[in-house]
C-alpha cells in the first residue's frame, strides 16, 4: 500500500521533560491506527505535530504530494454563532461552490434533523463533535486525525462511531483510551511508552493481540534489567577486589562497567511500574440504606424525563446510569443528591450521609492556581486518612513530578487534571461516590487502578460513563434512559453492559421495522383515500400517475442507493473528477425524488 504520510527521528521536549526521542513510523493508505500510552506520553502532542499544529525539536514529517488531512479535536472550537452548514463549509476553500458535500455529510452524519442553520452552540457535546467529524470530512480527507474522539459522546453514538470508522474508505490514527474502541476499530496499535525501547512500539494488530505483545515485551525488558543488574554486580565485586588498571583488558572491563551503571540506570527508570495510587476514604458507621427514591418523576417543558421510579442505593451499590446525551443521567443524579427537586415524588437521605462528586467538566479544579494549591490551598500538609502527609509527596502518588506541582493547572492535560480531582477526593470521607464521566482522558493503567479502588469502596458507587469496559467492570447494575416505540421515556434496567448492548441491537431491528410498516400503511391509506373519494376530480391520466407514483419512487430511491455505494467505494473516493460527477447525481437525484413526493402529494390532495 501507498505511503501517505511518514514520522523520521521526531525528538520533542516540553518543560525539561523529554517527552520523546528518535521517533519514525509511517501511516499507509487504508490503516486504522491507534495511538495508545500513559498520560503524559505526548500523544496529542505527536497528533499535532503530524498534522503540523506543533513544530518538533529535532525530525521531520514527510507527507505524500497532495494528501489531504483532516484532524478531529478532544474538544472542537467554532465560531461565536456559527451555523450548522456554515461551520462545515468553513474550512472549503470554495464554500458554496462545494455546498453539495456540506449537504452530504449533513445527511450521513445523521444531522439533517437540526435545522441547518441553528448555531452548533446549541447542540450537546456529542452533536457538536458529529459537526467537527462532517467538517473535516467535506475536505475528503485521506488521513484523518482523531484525539479522543469518544470524549463527550454517549454510548450510542460511540456504536455509530465505530462501525463509522471502522467501514471508513480512508485511512485514521486516533488517539483513545477506550479499550473496546481500541478493539473494535483498529488493525495497528502505535503504543507510546517511555517503557518501550525507542520509545514507540509499533504492532501491526488488533487491541487484544497488543496487549499479549506489550506484557510479552515489558517482561522482557524486566528479565533484560535483571540480567544486567546481575552483570553490573559482578564487575563492581571484581573492582572493589582493587584490580590494577594497567593492562588493556582490565581498562576495558572498568570502561564496560561504567556503561553497565548507565545502561541499568537507564532501564530502572524505564521499567518504573508508574500506577497511581487510589483508595476513598468512607464514612465510619451510619445505615445500610444510603438514599431511597419513591414513585420519583421530573419533567423539563413537555418532556418527560422519567416518571414513577423507584430506586433504593445502598451501601456496596456498584449503579451506572447510561442513555443519550440529554437523556436526564445528571438531572437524575443531582436529584439523587439533593441539588434539584423532583417533579413528583420524595428522595429521601441517610442522617450520616456525605457524597463526594466528580463533575463531568472538573469544575472544582482552579485552572489558574498550581497543582500544590488545588490540593493544599494553605500549608505544607494534607491530612490523608487521619495522618498528616506532606503535600508534594501526596502528589507523587499520583504521578506527578516535583517539576509540575508549582505549574499552573491549566498546562496539565486532561487526565492530569483527572488525576488531580481524584486526589482532592480523596482527601474527603464519603458515603457516595458519584462520577460524572470520571475515564475522560485517563491512561488504561491508571483506569485499571480506579476500577479496583471503585470495588474495594465499602460505601455506594454512581457513576455516568461512555467507556464501556470501565462500566462493565465496575458496575453490577444498569440504568439505561431508552424509549420505546412510539418515543416515550422509559428506564430499563440491566445487569451489565453486554445484556444493553443485545437489548439495543434487537431495539434498533424493532425501531426499523416498526417506522417501515408505519410509512407503507401511511402511504397505502393516503393512495386509497385519494383513489376512493377524489377519483372524480382526476383525470385518466392523472389516475394512472397516482396509481404508479408509488413504484417510480421505489425504482428512483433504488438508483439514489447505487449512487451512494458506488460514491463510497475507495477508488471513487480517491478520484477527484469521479466524485464530483457522483455527488452531482446524487443531487440531481434526490431532487428528482423530493419532486415525485411533492407531485404524489398534490395529486392526492385533488
Amino acid at each position: 500500500m501507498s505511503l501517505l504520510l511518514s514520522a523520521q527521528n521526531l525528538t520533542k521536549s516540553y518543560a525539561g521533560k523529554t517527552l520523546f526521542k528518535d521517533l519514525s513510523f509511517g501511516i499507509e493508505e487504508g490503516d486504522k491506527a491507534s495511538l495508545v500510552g500513559p498520560n503524559g506520553a505526548g500523544k496529542s502532542t505527536l497528533l499535532k505535530i503530524l498534522a503540523q499544529r506543533l513544530e518538533a525539536d529535532k525530525g521531520n514529517v514527510v507527507r505524500r504530494k497532495g494528501l489531504r488531512l483532516g484532524f478531529l479535536d478532544q474538544t472542537p472550537l467554532f465560531k461565536k454563532d456559527e451555523s450548522i452548514l456554515d461551520a462545515i463549509l468553513s474550512k472549503l476553500d470554495d464554500p458554496y461552490g462545494e455546498i453539495h458535500k456540506g449537504y452530504e455529510w449533513i445527511s450521513k452524519l445523521e444531522l439533517s434533523q437540526f435545522d441547518e442553520n441553528s448555531a452548533v452552540s446549541q447542540l450537546s457535546g456529542g452533536w457538536q463533535k458529529r459537526v467537527a467529524m462532517a467538517r473535516e470530512l467535506v475536505l475528503s480527507p485521506d488521513l484523518l486525525l482523531l484525539d479522543e474522539p469518544t470524549n463527550h459522546l454517549d454510548v450510542k453514538s460511540i456504536l455509530w462511531l465505530e462501525e463509522f470508522i471502522a467501514d471508513s474508505p480512508f485511512a485514521t490514527l486516533t488517539v483513545t483510551h477506550d479499550r473496546l474502541f481500541l478493539q473494535r476499530t483498529s488493525t495497528r496499535i502505535l503504543d507510546l511508552d517511555i517503557r518501550n525501547p525507542n520509545y514507540l512500539l509499533n504492532f501491526p494488530g488488533d487491541y487484544l493481540n497488543y496487549l499479549e505483545a506489550k506484557d510479552l515485551l515489558i517482561s522482557g525488558e524486566l528479565q533484560r534489567e535483571m540480567v544486567l543488574k546481575n552483570t553490573l554486580r559482578r564487575e563492581t565485586e571484581w573492582l572493589r577486589r582493587g584490580a590494577k588498571a594497567r593492562q588493556t583488558k582490565q581498562k576495558a572491563r572498568i570502561e564496560r562497567a561504567g556503561d553497565l551503571k548507565e545502561d541499568v540506570a537507564e532501564l530502572k527508570y524505564r521499567n518504573q511500574n508508574r500506577k497511581a495510587q487510589i483508595g476513598f476514604q468512607e464514612v465510619e458507621g451510619g445505615p445500610s440504606k444510603l438514599i431511597e427514591l419513591k414513585a420519583v418523576s421530573k419533567t423539563y417543558g413537555h418532556r418527560t424525563l422519567f416518571s414513577n421510579l423507584d430506586l433504593l442505593i445502598r451501601k456496596k451499590t456498584r449503579l451506572a446510569l447510561l442513555g443519550e446525551n440529554g437523556a436526564g443521567k445528571s438531572t437524575l443524579l443531582r436529584v439523587m443528591m439533593g441539588t434539584e427537586t423532583p417533579d413528583e415524588g420524595t428522595v429521601h437521605h441517610a442522617e450520616t450521609l456525605k457524597f463526594s462528586f466528580f463533575e463531568q467538566n472538573r469544575e472544582s479544579l482552579q485552572p489558574q492556581k498550581s497543582l500544590l494549591k488545588n490540593i493544599c490551598p494553605e500549608g505544607d500538609y494534607v491530612n490523608f486518612q487521619g495522618q498528616f502527609v506532606f503535600a508534594r509527596s501526596y502528589l507523587e502518588r499520583f504521578l506527578f513530578s516535583r517539576e509540575q506541582m508549582d505549574l499552573p493547572v491549566a498546562q496539565l492535560s486532561g487526565g492530569e487534571q483527572s488525576r488531580l480531582r481524584i486526589a482532592q477526593l480523596m482527601l474527603k470521607e464519603a458515603s457516595v461516590l458519584i462520577l460524572d464521566e470520571p475515564t475522560n482522558d485517563l491512561d488504561v493503567a491508571t483506569l485499571t487502578v480506579l476500577e479496583d479502588a471503585l470495588k474495594e469502596f465499602p460505601g455506594a458507587v454512581i457513576l455516568i460513563t461512555h467507556d464501556r469496559y470501565f462500566m462493565d467492570h465496575v458496575a453490577d447494575e444498569i440504568l439505561s434512559f431508552d424509549k420505546d416505540l412510539e418515543g416515550h421515556s422509559k428506564i430499563n434496567k440491566f445487569s451489565g453492559y453486554i445484556q444493553w448492548e443485545q437489548h439495543w441491537s434487537a431495539y434498533e431491528e424493532e425501531v426499523k421495522a416498526y417506522e417501515a410498516k408505519k410509512a407503507a400503511d401511511a402511504a397505502k391509506a393516503a393512495s386509497a383515500a385519494a383513489l376512493s373519494g377524489n377519483k372524480g376530480k382526476l383525470s385518466f391520466k392523472e389516475k394512472f400517475e397516482l396509481e404508479n407514483m408509488e413504484s417510480e419512487i421505489h425504482k428512483m430511491e433504488a438508483e439514489l442507493s447505487n449512487l451512494q455505494n458506488e460514491i463510497s467505494q475507495p477508488e471513487n473516493q480517491s478520484h477527484a473528477k469521479k466524485l464530483q460527477e457522483l455527488t452531482l447525481a446524487i443531487a440531481q437525484l434526490e431532487d428528482k425524488i423530493q419532486k415525485k413526493y411533492d407531485r404524489w402529494a398534490e395529486l392526492e390532495k385533488k
